[in-house]
Parts: C-alpha cells; structure tokens; sequence
C-alpha cells in the first residue's frame, strides 16, 4: 500500500514540474492583488489623514493587512482550484472506471495528485512570499509563540485536508447531476465569504457569527490567521485544532459514504 501511495506522489509531482513554468506565472499573477487590497484598506482605516488611524472591530490597519496576508498564504493550502471539475468529469465520461478495475481509489489518486500540486506551488512561490513578507514585516507586531507555531502547522494541514474533501463532495454529486460547474462556483463564493478570506470572521454580526463558528469553513483561511495574530488563547487553540480533526473524519467518511452511493448508480458509459 505504502509503495503505491509513494508511486502515485511521485509520478504527480513529475507531472506538474513538467509546467513549472505555468506554476511560475500563476503564482505572480496570484501576488498581484496584494497591492491593491493593501491601499484598499489603507483608504478605509484613512491611513495618512490627520486624524489617528482607527480600530475597527478591534482590528488596527496594521493587523487588517496582516490578517489579509496570513489568509492568503492559508487559502493556498485549503483552495482546490478544478478538482470538482476533474472528478465530475471522470465520472460524466466513464474513465472512472479505470479506478475500479486497477489497485487504485480515485480519491486516493486525486488525494496525492493535489499534495503534489501544492508542493510544487510552494516550491516555486516560496522566494515570493519571502520577499513579500519581508517588505510587509512592519505589519506583524505580535510575535507567534513556540506553541502557536506548532498549533499553525497542525491547522494549515488541516486546512488542506479539509480543502480536498469538500471539493472532492462536489465533484462527487456528478453521480446525480453530472455537471457540477454551477454548483462548484456557488460553493466557490461561499467559502470566499465563510472561510473569512473577504473579512474576518469574529467581524459578524450575532447569530451569523454563531452559526459560520460551527461551520468547517473558518478552518480554511480565518483560524490559521488567527492563531499567527494571537487572537486565540492556548484553549481555544487546542479547541478549534480538535474540532478541526472531527470535521475532517467527518467529511472523510461522508465522502466515502457518497462514493460508495454513486457507484450503485454509475453505469461506466463512455471512457
């Protein structure tokens, strides 16, 4: 089993060195917004008026554009840019087929496929984001404690398994709909939204705030930040990392349980 998992990592990160190139270009382009939601909140916080610089739900600008920075950097974990798409295409053509007649799970596949992808995208964006934090290390005032670092690697793996498994749910109702492009972009937005990549999420508003808190989407952008800008005490940390972990096993299983549903139905036309 070991040695198929490390064949499957392998051949996927041969696959995706083979467009480092396209990997390169996708990563500057993916800097270039930085600029722009930087002078944004700058024009909201009314930084170099005359006036001192405000805090807004208890965010200074420093800490706005910090916390901006952090989700972005988590949001590349968690993001699963056309995994829906790939699976629902599997399954709409017939070719998933080869996964049931070969020693191989499709989710397994798709699994390593994406650890491959993010490992080659770190590898190449790496230098970027450096640079990019250097220049922007005025905007960090608190200093992550040792517990805070390990906390932050659990979370931003966590993210990441989380991430997959919800794209991989959509992609799997193309049992029952075939095309799921709509619904994938819906969901897109939404977890835009929840996942507090737009704001951040103790910034809403009584019941919304309590019922996006017991949702899995804070997982993928808000509680990596937030950890990083100190928000949470050591409690809360290890609260949040083991209801991180319920979730994943969660949308594991489920996942597995959809699958499992689809095949009864799938008639392998196609391929």
């Amino acid at each position: 089993m070991f040695r198929i998992h490390w064949y499957l990592l392998r051949t996927s990160l041969e696959e995706r060195l083979m467009y480092r190139g396209d990997f390169a270009f996708g990563t500057f382009v993916r800097f270039l917004p930085i600029v722009t939601q930087i002078c944004l909140w700058g024009a909201i916080y009314g930084v170099g008026s005359a006036t001192e610089t405000p805090r807004i739900n208890g965010y200074s600008y420093s800490e706005m554009v910090a916390y901006y920075l952090l989700t972005m950097v988590a949001r590349a974990f968690s993001s699963m840019p056309g995994l829906a798409r790939d699976i629902s295409k599997e399954i709409r053509e017939g070719s998933l087929k080869r996964y049931l007649t070969q020693p191989v799970d499709m989710q397994v596949y798709y699994f390593w496929s994406r650890v491959a992808h993010k490992l080659v995208y770190y590898m190449v964006a790496t230098i970027p984001f450096v640079i990019l934090f250097w220049l922007c290390r005025g905007f960090f005032s608190h200093v992550p404690t040792p517990l805070e670092w390990v906390g932050v690697v659990l979370a931003l793996g966590l993210a990441f398994q989380i991430g997959f498994l919800m794209e991989n749910l959509i992609g799997l109702t193309a049992f029952w709909l075939l095309e799921v492009g709509s619904i994938s972009f819906i969901c897109m937005m939404l977890t835009y939204f929840l996942s507090g990549h737009m704001l951040p999420l103790d910034w809403l508003p009584g019941i919304m705030g309590q019922v996006v808190g017991y949702l899995p989407f804070q997982y993928l952008a808000y509680f990596p930040a937030a950890i990083l800008l100190g928000k949470l005490t050591p409690e809360m940390l290890w609260t949040h990392l083991a209801v991180a972990t319920l979730w994943t096993m969660g949308l594991w299983i489920l996942c597995r349980v959809v699958f499992a549903r689809g095949l009864r139905r799938y008639g392998a036309y196609g391929g």
